[in-house]
């Protein structure tokens, strides 16, 4: 492998520093704009940092509609994690250990997962409709699900798949029944990939428009409907849009860094066969 010349290692770092600050440009400009007045906003030659720096645009935003958005989004978001992670993670377990309908039924688990919300959002209208379930968490919770599911099967299947089959008979040895085994010798040993599928399925609920805005109306609205509702037909608050934006930004955020540990060794745990 040949080493990198002077001039190399300069044109790289220059083209990373440019890519980085192409795409963290846009991050940057919505937190100066959540600080704005709204006349800074529209100043022209626009300006970065903002000359009377404060809170309002956050206090209006959490007035309305971003004390409710982070609730609905926290409640709707936990819930499909922890149903996607049981039904899934039992799914994967089953396409592992015991290969329920070969590599070909796995491809098609992980297929469904393809399928545009577009394609399934009137069907689900008219399903919820009819079992008086529209405007409610258990909606959400379930039209999310549907699509997390395919994704944690696919995920964990590969986590599952690097487990020893011989603890697992040793367990059954020991007088555990299958789900015993399954629940105190596989599952705990997996627990990295867990936190990172989770990871995945959290993003997925919190970040989801098109479903919340067809399955809600008034009672129920997750961050992204209330940031929504925010762009009026005579006036775009864009101050207090970027202001709603950073609230649903920084919990993902805040996320990823505590479970860095995790994520590193999730992602990295079911990415290497024997």
């Amino acid at each position: 492998m040949t080493r990198m010349s002077g001039w190399q290692h300069v044109t790289v770092g220059l083209i990373l520093l440019v890519s980085f600050a192409f795409f963290l440009l846009p991050i940057v400009w919505m937190i100066s704009t959540s600080f704005k007045a709204s006349a800074d906003v529209f100043a022209n030659p626009p300006i970065l940092v903002p000359p009377h720096p404060n809170l309002q645009n956050y206090a209006f935003a959490l007035q309305h509609g971003g004390t409710q958005g982070i609730r609905d989004s926290l409640i709707v978001s936990f819930g499909t994690t922890i149903l996607s992670l049981v039904v899934g993670s039992l799914g994967a377990y089953s396409l592992a250990r015991y290969h329920l309908g070969g590599e070909s039924f796995s491809f098609w688990i992980l297929s469904m997962r393809m399928a545009p919300p577009i394609a399934v959002a009137l069907p689900l209208f008219l399903v919820f409709r009819s079992l008086h379930l529209l405007d409610t968490y258990w909606a959400l919770i379930a039209a999310y699900t549907v699509f997390n599911l395919p994704f944690v099967i696919w995920m964990l299947r590969g986590f599952f798949d690097e487990v020893p089959r011989e603890l697992d008979e040793a367990a059954l040895v020991d007088g555990c029944s299958p789900l015993g085994a399954f629940a105190r010798v596989a599952l705990p040993l997996t627990a990295p990939g867990l936190v990172a599928t989770a990871f995945f399925c959290f993003i997925f609920a919190w970040n989801e428009f098109l479903l919340a805005l067809i399955l809600t109306r008034s009672v129920v609205k997750p961050l992204p409907i209330a940031i929504f509702g925010l762009a009026g037909g005579h006036e775009i608050r864009w101050n207090e849009i970027a202001a709603m934006a950073m609230m649903a930004a920084v919990p993902v955020v805040v996320f990823a860094l505590l479970l860095q540990r995790y994520l590193v060794r999730g992602l990295t745990f079911g990415g290497v066969k024997g």
